[in-house]
C-alpha cells in the first residue's frame, strides 16, 4: 500500500485524515498523522475559553478517538528530504528515527509571529493553544483573587490591568471577552469595583478588524468604549519588560496580563525540507494543493493545506492572490485535499480550490457580536447569537458540538463558571510544601 504521511494534526491535518477514512477502500492506502499533540484545538473557541464560557477540553477534539483507522502518532516531524521521501520523526520520548512515505501532505499550521520587543518573551502570552488560553483564564481569576486583598494603589492597578497586542479579529475578541469576563467577576469580588479594572488593547494599525467594513470596526471602537476599555491606534508596543507597558506614543503603565495576538507565521518545520517555498515561508502550491517549483512545475507526490500554505486565491478575494490564513480555508481545503488524493491514487485529475468568503463574525462577550458579509452588517445581540450558532455547528463532531451547546446552556441556567485553577501550573506545589524529608545525617 501507498504510505500517506501527514504533517500536522490541526484543522486541515484532521480534515483530510477524516475524510480519506471516508473515502479510500480497504487496503488502498495507509495513512499516518503525525503532532505533538493529541488533539485538534478549534482555535475560534480560544477567546471564550479564556473568558470561562468554554470548558477547555471541550474545544478540542481527540485525534485518537475520531481517526480509527489512521496511525496517529505523538511526535514531531522535524525534517523532511523529499529527494528519499524520508521525514525524521522526533518523539518526546526516545530517539528521532526516519519514517519513509510514498505521498507527504504539509498541514503544520502556523505559530505566533512575535518581534524582539523588550519583556515580550518573557512576559506575554499567546493566543494558538488551548493551554495559553485555559492559562489567561486562571491568570484573571488568580489576580482578582489577589487583588480583592490588597489596598488601592500600584500594586492592586498592575494586578487589574489587562494589555491585548493586535487589533486583529484574535485580539478584539479575546479583548471583548475578557472585558465581559472581568466584569462578570465583579459581583463576586464587592472590594473592586467597575473602575478599579483596566483594559488595554495596542494597534499599530489606524483601525481594528481588517476583515470588517470601516463602520462596522467603528461601532466595535464605540461598543469597547462604553464598557470601559481602551483602545489605542496607531501605537506601537515599545517595551513590556517586567509587565512595565511602554508605547510609541509615550504611554506608560504596568500590566501582569499580556496577550499578544499580532501576527502568525507558517511552522518553522519547512526550514529544513527541501521543499518548495515562498517569500514568506510558505509551502508553494497550485491551487489543486499540489506543491509547486517557482516556474510552475508540479513536485511529485507533495500536497499541502492550511495556514502553512500559499493557495491561489481563485475568487480574486485574497491577499496579494492568496486565500488568508483562516478555518473557513483550512477546513474546506482539507476536505478537497482528501478527495483530491484519493483521486490522485485512482488516476483523476484533483479539482482546484475554489471558496468564497462567506463573510466574518465576531463574539465580544455575551450579548454583544458583529457579523459582516459583503455590505451587509449585523451587530449586537442578534450577531452574537450567529457567532455562537456559527462556530457551535462548525466545532467538529456531533459529541463536540453537544459538549459545546452543553456548556452555552449550562451557563445560560447558572451563569458562566467563574473558577480559576492558577495552581495547576505549578500541581505539585503543595505536596512539595509539605512532603516529609530524610533528616540529615548527623556530624561526626
Amino acid at each position: 500500500m501507498p504510505k500517506i504521511l501527514i504533517v500536522g494534526g490541526g484543522y486541515a491535518g484532521f480534515y483530510t485524515a477524516l475524510k480519506l477514512e471516508k473515502h479510500l477502500r480497504r487496503g488502498e492506502a495507509d495513512v499516518t498523522v503525525v503532532d505533538p499533540l493529541p488533539y485538534m484545538t478549534y482555535q475560534p473557541f480560544l477567546p471564550e475559553v479564556a473568558a470561562g464560557t468554554v470548558e477547555p477540553r471541550h474545544a478540542v477534539v481527540p485525534l485518537r478517538r475520531h481517526l480509527t483507522s489512521t496511525n496517529v502518532v505523538a511526535a514531531r516531524v522535524t525534517a523532511i528530504d523529499h529527494a528519499t521521501k524520508t521525514a525524521t520523526i522526533t518523539p518526546e520520548a526516545g530517539e528521532p528515527y526516519p519514517f519513509e512515505y510514498d505521498i507527504v501532505v504539509v498541514t503544520a499550521g502556523a505559530i505566533t509571529r512575535t518581534f524582539p520587543i523588550p519583556g515580550i518573551a518573557d512576559q506575554a502570552y499567546g493566543l494558538k493553544t488551548i493551554e495559553e488560553a485555559a492559562a489567561i483564564r486562571d491568570r484573571i481569576v488568580g489576580n482578582f483573587e489577589k487583588a480583592s486583598m490588597l489596598p488601592a494603589g500600584p500594586e492592586r492597578d498592575r494586578l487589574l490591568t489587562v494589555t491585548v497586542v493586535g487589533g486583529g479579529f484574535a485580539g478584539i475578541e479575546v479583548f471583548a471577552e475578557l472585558r465581559s469576563f472581568a466584569s462578570a467577576l465583579l459581583a463576586q469580588y464587592p472590594s473592586i469595583s467597575f473602575d478599579d479594572t483596566h483594559f488595554h488593547l495596542i494597534e499599530a494599525m489606524d483601525r481594528i478588524m481588517p476583515e470588517v467594513s470601516l463602520e462596522t470596526s467603528h461601532w466595535v471602537l464605540m461598543n469597547l468604549k462604553q464598557r470601559g476599555a481602551e483602545v489605542h491606534l496607531e501605537t506601537q508596543l515599545t517595551s513590556a519588560v517586567d509587565g512595565r507597558i511602554e508605547t510609541s506614543t509615550g504611554q506608560v503603565f504596568e500590566s501582569d496580563t499580556i496577550i499578544w495576538t499580532a501576527g502568525v507565521m507558517a511552522h518553522p518545520v519547512l526550514r529544513n525540507t527541501d521543499l518548495p517555498l515562498e517569500e514568506r515561508g510558505r509551502l508553494r502550491l497550485g491551487a489543486d494543493l499540489r506543491a509547486r517549483t517557482e516556474d510552475g512545475e508540479i513536485v511529485p507526490d507533495v500536497w499541502g493545506a492550511g495556514d502553512v500554505s500559499a493557495v491561489p486565491d481563485l475568487t480574486g478575494g485574497g491577499v496579494a492572490g492568496m486565500c488568508v490564513p483562516n478555518a473557513q480555508h483550512a477546513v474546506r481545503q482539507g476536505k478537497l485535499l482528501a478527495k483530491n488524493l484519493v483521486g490522485h491514487l485512482r488516476g483523476d485529475e484533483p479539482r482546484e480550490y475554489f471558496h468564497k468568503n462567506l463573510g466574518a463574525v465576531a463574539g465580544l462577550g455575551i450579548g454583544h457580536g458583529v457579523f459582516q458579509s459583503g455590505k451587509i452588517a449585523i451587530k449586537g445581540p442578534l450577531a452574537w447569537i450567529a457567532h455562537r450558532g456559527y462556530h457551535g455547528l462548525a466545532m467538529p463532531m456531533w459529541e463536540r458540538k453537544a459538549r459545546v451547546f452543553g456548556n452555552w446552556i449550562i451557563s445560560f441556567l447558572f451563569r458562566r463558571d467563574t473558577v480559576g485553577i492558577e495552581m495547576r501550573e505549578a500541581p505539585r506545589a503543595v505536596f512539595e510544601e509539605y512532603a516529609a524529608r530524610p533528616k540529615a545525617a548527623p556530624r561526626k
